[in-house]
Parts: structure tokens; sequence; C-alpha cells
């Protein structure tokens, strides 16, 4: 059965014409193939192996394209990429490789199309097509990659012992690949990676980062994370998250299991978050339950300031996994810091003053952290749930109201603390930071509107009680 109509796209019919004029056998491979074959739309990505020299035919397909980047060449690797339109074009030649015990990276050689395909990770990323005029869209398929597309399984084209020791990156690719495309691990290959786990320390923390990144944004993340665990691979990864699970009973007093509810909490966020970073507060919002959690025989289970201590261990989690230590990891810090705010809120008879303090405090992430409250609602109890669901719509609307009225969101002082030394005729003293904090105060708590003539007034009332003089 003939592919062509995954090859629609002018570029596979140039390279196979050079290919061809090289007498070069060459096919577009991997992602590409198994995106069309499951109708996932056109990668942007497409992989090219080549029967011989995949610098030389990208050279060579360059100098045929008009509208194409200059080629860049990767010698080490033996590739070569060029951008032509939307697309990226990755070109290399067919090889195989061998490995050593301490390294990913292999000893390569010049290799068939079917070395190059055992090499793979998965027999659904080993689909080939033919792009030469005599076999143009022509399938091969050594290792029965179309059933597992059927079946919805993950499977190695080797041994799977073989294939997650040689390159222990894969296993996390097997588990994001799952989560992904809501496939199934096949048996071997998930007992394969559970007694192989431990070589996922030979792999760099960025790399790890990227695939945790995919399963995170992925629909339902908790597939993933649910496989991490059960392999092993998580207490390796994010070993904070892993001293979440556990329900503890004393004197008939329980408390939920925190990793399972973070896990619920991660799948409720994606569906209404595609924010990365706003999801990555959602898998730590909860971390500091594990240090502060304590048995306190009047009001049973306490974690008390988990939220503090949690923001706290965000830093380290980032620093150890080599994650940017930015706005980043600063803005899912102040989520997890914040994270209980709106549900005491939700729980309290809601004021006025309490929430232009949270507007206050929470600033332009306000909305992004309602957003990560609402997604904490796990409870089974449909009455409690729509309890929650309608104080939160409370809270909403009582933002709207009062940032109509007092505009807190990203506050500047009405009155400046030049304008204060001018008034009192000060040099930079304590008194002046006492002022602006008075004003703030003032204005959060409504005692005086958000407005330079209200604030100036109470500036002067709040100097002469602490004895300056008016100059």
């Amino acid at each position: 059965m003939s592919h062509s109509k995954a090859l629609q796209n002018s570029i596979f019919t140039t390279i196979g014409e050079v290919a061809d004029e090289l007498q070069m056998p060459c096919y577009v491979i991997g992602g590409y193939v198994r995106d069309y074959l499951l109708q996932r739309g056109n990668a942007k990505d497409i992989d090219i192996v080549a029967v011989g020299s995949g610098i030389k035919l990208a050279k060579a397909v360059a100098a045929q394209l008009i509208d194409s980047s200059e080629v860049k060449v990767f010698k080490n690797f033996g590739t070569a990429m060029l951008k032509h339109h939307s697309l990226e074009v990755e070109f290399v030649g067919a090889r195989k490789e061998s490995y050593q015990r301490d390294s990913r990276k292999p000893i390569v050689e010049n290799g068939s199309l079917e070395d190059d395909q055992k090499r793979r990770d998965f027999t659904i990323n080993a689909l080939a097509i033919s792009l030469n005029k005599n076999t143009f869209g022509e399938l091969i398929d050594p290792f029965n990659g179309i059933t597992d597309l059927k079946d919805k399984t993950i499977r190695t084209p080797l041994e799977p012992g073989i294939t997650y020791s040689d390159d222990p990156l894969r296993m996390l690719r097997a588990i994001r690949f799952a989560t992904q495309l809501d496939f199934t691990i096949e048996t071997a290959s998930l007992q394969a990676i559970t007694s192989h786990a431990n070589r996922l320390k030979i792999i760099s923390n960025e790399r790890v980062v990227d695939e945790i990144h995919k399963i995170l944004l992925s629909s339902q993340p908790s597939k993933g994370f649910k496989l991490l665990y059960n392999t092993g691979l998580l207490k390796l990864i994010l070993p904070e998250l892993i001293a979440l699970k556990g329900i503890e009973e004393v004197e008939g007093q329980r408390h939920k299991d925190n990793f399972w509810h973070t896990l619920e909490v991660v799948d409720n966020i994606a569906k209404t978050t595609n924010n990365l970073w706003l999801r990555w507060a959602a898998l730590l919002h909860d971390i500091g339950k594990a240090p502060t959690k304590r048995f306190d025989k009047k009001i049973g289970w306490t974690f008390h300031a988990h939220e503090f201590v949690g923001s706290k261990m965000v830093y380290k989690i980032f620093k150890r996994l080599k994650m940017p230590l930015n706005e980043k990891m600063k803005f899912v810090q102040k989520m997890v810091l914040m994270s209980s705010r709106p549900i005491i809120l939700s729980e309290d008879h809601v004021t006025d003053s309490a929430v232009r303090r949270l507007v206050f405090d929470a600033g332009e992430h306000i909305e992004d952290l309602m957003t990560l409250c609402e997604a904490d609602i796990t409870t089974k109890n449909p009455k409690k749930q729509k309890r929650y669901k309608n104080n939160f719509k409370i809270v909403r609307e009582k933002i709207i109201e009062v940032e109509e009225r007092d505009r807190i969101r990203n506050f500047q002082p009405p009155v400046s603390g030049e304008e204060i030394m001018k008034v009192f005729n000060l040099k930079p003293c304590r008194e002046i930071g006492l002022i602006k904090d008075a004003i703030k105060e003032a204005i959060l708590e409504g005692e005086i509107p958000n407005n330079y003539e209200a604030a100036y007034n109470y500036m002067l009332t709040k100097g002469k009680q602490m004895g300056l003089t008016h100059a």
C-alpha cells in the first residue's frame, strides 16, 4: 500500500529526485510518519534518513530549493538541517550504534536502513516511507509499528532492556509518548523501565526536565506521573512529591493522600490553562505539607505554614534540576506561597479589605491564582464541591467589584516618597517609609479611597501624629 498522501508537500519530491541523482536510497522516518498515520496533523519537524551521507544530501537539496535557509551542519553528529518555509528538515546518514555503560552517547558507524530502524526508540517511531522515485510512498515497517499504532502500544524494536540501558532517556520518552498519545506501555517494556530506573542518573537534568515539561503540558498529566511513580523514576526526579504519598491515622483521625490529590489538581488545571509554569505551581502547591505535617490532639492533623515552606522548596527543586531561577521560578514560588489565600477567603464572609489585600499581594497574577485554587477542589462530595465553586464565584465577583472601585492591582502609592520629604522638609529617613506604609494600609483597609487627595490629607494627619512639621 502506497502512503504517497503523506508526501504531498513538494519538499519530499525534491528530496527524492536529488537522492536519485546521487544514487542514494532515502526515507522520511520517525515522528512525521507516526503523526501522519495517527492523523494528528502534519509535524513541522521532518527527519530524513539516507543510506549514505546525510550532509551531502542536505547540501544538494538546499541547492535545488529557492526558499530555504543555509544548511546547518553538525559534523560531530553527522547531521545537517535546513529550514524550508515553516518546516525544519533534518538529514542523517543511516547508521548503527553501540553504547558504553557510562554514557548515552553511542559509538556510530555507517549502516543500512534496517540498522537505523533498530536503533530507534519505539516501533511507532521506526516507521519509514521511501522517497526514491521507484518506491515513492512505500512503507518500511520491520517491527510491526503499524499494529502497535492501531493497538495504542509503546514497544521497543529490540529487547527493551537493551534499548533502555543503552539510552536511559528513552524510559522517560516511553512515559511521555504514553501520556501524550494515551497509549499503553507494553508489559515487558514497563518491567524493563522499572529494573533500569537507576540508569536515569547518567542523563542530564536538562534532558529530564524537557520530558517532564512535555508530560506536564499533556491533556492528562497524571497518567505520566503515575507511570513515573510506579516505575521508580519519580523518586529520582522529584522525591519531594513522593514524600506526600500515604495516609496516616492517629486516634481515628486521617488526612488525605496529598500525592494523589496533587495529581488530580494537575489534571484539573490542565483543562483550563496551557501555562507551563502554572501547571508546575499545581504540581508543587502542596510539597510543603510533608515537612510540616503534625498531629494535634485538639484539632487533628495540621500543616502549619506549608505554603511558606513549599515556596522555599521550589527554589531548591528548580536549582537541583537546573531549571530557570528567574521570573518563572519566582512566579511558581508566589503561586505556592499564596495557594491557600483565596480558599481561606472563600470559607469566610468575604470582606472588601481581605479582597483588596489578596489583589494587592497577587498583583498581575490574581487570575492565575484563582485558576490554581479552583483546580484545587478535588472533593468527591457533590454538595461540598458545589459550595466551594459557588464561594469562588463570589470571591471572583468581589475581586472585579473591588478592582473597579479601588484599582489595587499593580498598586502605586498616590503620594510618593519624594513628596513626603518635600512636605515635611525631610532627608531620607525611616519616617518616610512609615508614612508610605500607613497610607497603603489605610487604602487596603478601606479607611481612605485610593486617590491623591485622600492620601495627601492622610499623610498630613499621620505626619502630625509623628511630630513632624508641615513645611
